[in-house]
């Protein structure tokens, strides 16, 4: 082993076996690859390209390769990666054969296995990659190869396109009235037909649509994803997905139907002169044959088109997302099979949107959790209430039983006390059978009770089930503690971040706007980081920064929906976003393609400054600072303490920016960010300081936090100015949170930094007002809008989501590295809060690199603590100077292999690759 480097002191934290964990401890599974028959120590496994398994339809001209090591044996230790090979192929064939004439990397000697470029030559239109990896370990012992994976190529080239877009003639306009009345425009249904003379080798569809669209093939929808494409800025770009259809398509007579739903096509902020309010798509299909000759077609007048018998209620606009109106008697049997009688219906009408045609490539909607109802209650001759269990965004499902002709309503509420909030409901009206289901197809509901009018009978719950609908992403974190209170916090905070991501954006609420808030991503991005696979998610979310950004540099506060107030601490999550997301993957690529963006966005910063400060800009909702702290009334973007934080708040994002320039070779440019955040910080400090208290306008902890997280106090000043914001904490708030959704979301991180989660920790255990223990104590299923629970305000809502932080980073402890991004390398910094009744903790995050654990308990021999460091990272195990006197490293029958050293103070041990575990006494 000395090809380690190691010298034996080093070697006896590293031979630790693996010992199996008490049943209270034993971390939930991910699911693993069985091991192939190989003598190196590590396989690999998990191959994605650009994030994501076996993508269809990319467009990125270089596309970036990842992949995961495995252990071969969980005993051992020290495993790395010392090179790699990569063979692209285009056939399953020629890669079974090893060999790649898409790309053959050769060995490369390097331990990178995340995002690496494409090398072969370059990828035209609907290419498929097959492809595979072997790597050497640390010993230099060739693995075996992985199984093989694949992706597809979109169209590259908008010449590629063949299609046009098409539509129908009728077009929404929003009347006059409070409410406005309903869109009365049915979702269209568009077909066409076609003759193959045999089946397809390979079939691709490329779909692009304003509003929602299904895909079917002769009479079969394709795919089980909903709610599609992702949404982006329809001023700027249409979304497209690939489809597989070769499965589908046969010898003879086939068809292709497109259902699309008005949805996001009559979003009054995506207005254009080329492009009236109506759904409409473009689509191509590609078809190769035996001969290895592809065949063409696309959308055009040719398709015919027909209403469907599902209309949007509602106008899609702040409070008017409605529902649908599904009207059985309007269903059109067999609509996409092929010899359907369709001479009724008519021609598409063709339209010509300047806007661009970009691959959907983050994880589509579907349908995750079914939920099932709990109870219901008549609150009136037919009226029933049903109670779901829990608050939720998604689907609705219910079998129905009624006349021909008869409508049952469905409000949905968030409110036990009210029928419906938002004004959120549904219709569904009986055809002749006087038998069918409701259920959503081209919107969805947000609440926890459906009061359903109308019908005769009391309904069963058999007949009724609720569905989350959000991206598929994967689940990458998972926390439990001895501390139910705790639990049920985490368990509600992911609950929360997962109803509120449909679409590959964070909506501050999904009932009222579905806006995608800068501030709200702020509170937002740590806890979805630390918990799911979000690569793909955040890279479609930073195009949607870039598309909405103004000619003269501004931002409006979101994305991709514009509308919303906020202030630059909404704006300026064009900076924060992908340096975060940077730290989390290493992925280098989100740092230059937003970087353009970060400097705008600085330029323009400077356009509203005088004298080295921020000056208050815009109207009334457009300088906001804090939002929603105890509290809080009324719009607050002229008080001097939203001058301050908005100031503060420069600093921050130069203090980024600054970062970003010099990863990226920029170092000149880093330096004046500097220069100029330093200037920034003299000038804030004169204005604001108060010298007889140490602290900065009133002392909230917003304000404070982001004070010290921005450098402002002169290093001299900073002991106190951090005494006096612990002082807020423990003292002044007895230990409570007090703040909002963005300051909130500072103090958080800065407790984090500043290593002192311990205080997050009373903040979490609290039941009383403020907090949120104290939400759970009022029944709520999902964080709220605000900490009093208003309501005029939402119970499902993205407020104060930055305590799921707290769970992975402070009590377990598992954090990058600043000096390594990607967890390479990472830390583990445990918080073990002296004299509280925390007893354990047990975490897993599977990180781009492999799988993380910590683990700790307290027992009467000691602190037992267990870490697993995946193949090819390391990572430095740290706790602080509590009152401990040895380390020792523990052997399978839970006897100390060796004493490593007496504690004197803070505990630092490095860890290589294996699963380690320690007593400390």
């Amino acid at each position: 082993n000395a090809h380690w480097g190691m010298s034996i002191f080093e070697w006896s934290f590293c031979i630790v076996a693996l010992l199996a964990l008490s049943p209270t401890l034993a971390p939930p599974a991910f699911a693993a690859a069985s091991e192939p028959n190989t003598i190196a120590s590590v396989y690999v496994t998990d191959l994605r390209c650009e994030y994501l398994r076996e993508p269809l339809g990319i467009d990125t001209a270089v596309p970036r390769l990842s992949w995961k090591l495995t252990a071969t044996s969980p005993s051992l230790h020290g495993q790395e990666q010392t090179a790699y090979r990569i063979l692209i192929a285009s056939s399953p064939d020629v890669l079974a054969k090893d060999q790649g004439d898409r790309w053959d990397s050769g060995w490369v000697n390097s331990r990178d296995s995340t995002l690496i470029d494409y090398g072969g030559a370059p990828l035209r239109s609907n290419a498929i990659c097959y492809w595979k990896v072997q790597v050497r370990d640390e010993a230099g012992v060739a693995s075996s190869w992985s199984r093989p994976s694949f992706w597809s190529m979109g169209l590259m080239r908008r010449e590629d396109w063949q299609g046009e877009w098409i539509g129908t003639d009728q077009i929404f306009k929003r009347l006059d009235g409070w409410p406005p009345p309903d869109n009365t425009i049915p979702d269209p249904l568009f077909r066409k037909e076609f003759e193959l003379a045999a089946p397809p080798r390979r079939a691709f569809l490329h779909v692009a649509s304003i509003g929602y669209h299904e895909l079917y093939v002769n009479g079969r929808k394709i795919g089980d994803d909903v709610l599609v494409p992702n949404v982006s800025d329809h001023t700027k770009r249409a979304l497209y997905r690939t489809y597989d259809i070769t499965d589908a398509l046969r010898a003879g007579n086939n068809c292709l139907g497109l259902w699309l739903g008005m949805s996001w096509a009559i979003f009054p902020h995506y207005a254009r002169e080329d492009r009236p309010f109506t759904a409409m798509a473009i689509a191509q299909c590609d078809i190769l044959s035996d001969s290895d000759e592809w065949t063409r077609f696309g959308t055009d007048s040719d398709w015919k088109t027909h209403p469907s018998g599902r209309t949007l209620l509602g106008i899609w606009d702040f409070m008017h997302f409605g529902g649908e109106h599904q009207d059985a008697n309007r269903a059109i049997p067999a609509w996409s099979a092929p010899g359907l009688d369709d001479s009724q219906w008519n021609n598409a009408t063709v339209y010509t949107p300047a806007i661009a045609l970009t691959a959907d490539i983050s994880e589509p909607n579907r349908k995750t959790d079914p939920i099932k109802p709990i109870g219901i209650e008549s609150t009136a001759p037919g009226v029933w209430r049903i109670d779901m269990g829990v608050n939720y965004a998604g689907w609705f499902e219910m079998n129905l039983t009624g006349r021909p002709g008869q409508s049952v309503e469905f409000q949905f509420s968030e409110q036990e006390d009210e029928a419906m909030t938002h004004r959120l409901r549904s219709v569904y009206t009986f055809d002749k059978s006087g038998r069918g289901t409701f259920h959503n197809r081209f919107n969805y509901s947000s609440g926890r009770w459906v009061t359903v009018k109308g019908l005769t009978y009391r309904p069963e719950l058999r007949d009724i089930k609720g569905y989350l609908i959000r991206p598929d992403y994967a689940r990458t974190g998972t926390f439990e503690c001895s501390d139910p209170l705790l639990n049920e916090i985490y368990n509600t905070t992911l609950w929360t971040l997962e109803n509120l991501s449909l679409g590959s954006y964070y909506v501050d609420c999904p009932q009222r706007e579905r806006m995608g808030y800068g501030g709200d991503g702020h509170a937002t991005l740590p806890a979805a980081l630390a918990n799911y696979d979000l690569g793909a998610f955040y890279a479609n979310w930073a195009q949607d920064w870039r598309d909405v950004q103004k000619e003269d540099g501004n931002l409006p506060y979101t994305a991709p929906t514009y509308w919303g107030g906020g202030g630059p601490a909404w704006s300026g999550f064009c900076i924060t976003l992908p340096w975060t997301v940077y730290r989390q993957y290493d992925d280098q690529r989100m740092l230059t393609e937003n970087y353009p963006t970060m400097q705008r966005w600085l330029a323009f910063l400077e356009t509203q400054s005088k004298d080295n400060l921020l000056v208050r800009w815009g109207g009334e909702w457009d300088f906001l600072g804090d939002w929603l702290w105890p509290g809080a009334n009324g719009v607050n973007g002229d008080t001097r303490e939203t001058l301050f934080m908005n100031n503060c708040y420069w600093v921050y994002n130069l203090m980024t920016a600054a970062q970003v320039a010099e990863t990226i070779g920029q170092s000149e440019e880093a330096q004046r960010y500097r220069r100029r955040a330093q200037d920034i910080r003299s000038a804030i400090h004169a204005e604001f300081f108060k010298a007889d208290e140490s602290s900065y306008v009133n002392g909230f902890q917003a304000y404070l936090a982001l004070a010290l997280m921005a450098e402002i106090p002169p290093t001299e000043l900073r002991p106190k100015v951090m005494e006096r914001y612990l002082r807020e904490i423990t003292e002044v708030r007895k230990g409570h949170i007090h703040a909002g959704i963005t300051g909130g979301a500072f103090v958080i991180r800065s407790l984090l930094d500043f290593n002192r989660a311990d205080l997050i920790y009373d903040m979490a255990t609290k039941t009383e007002y403020p907090g949120w223990g104290y939400m759970l104590k009022q029944g709520a299923t999902t964080i709220w809008e605000d900490w009093e629970g208003l309501k005029k305000h939402s119970r499902l809502h993205s407020s104060y989501l930055y305590i799921g932080a707290f769970f992975m980073e402070g009590l377990a402890g598992i954090r990058p590295d600043p000096q390594t991004p990607g967890f390479q390398r990472f830390i583990i910094r445990p918080t073990i809060v002296p004299g509280k009744p925390l007893e354990w903790v047990n975490a897993q995050y599977d990180s781009i690199h492999g799988l993380i654990e910590s683990a700790w308990k307290k027992t009467d021999k000691g602190l037992w603590v267990h870490v697993t460091v995946p193949p090819n990272t390391s990572a430095r195990f740290e706790l602080p100077a509590y009152d401990f006197k040895t380390v020792n490293a523990i052997l399978p029958d839970r006897d100390p292999l060796h004493k490593i050293s007496d504690v004197e103070g803070p505990i630092s041990i490095e860890l290589g690759p294996g699963r380690h575990e320690f007593l400390i006494r």
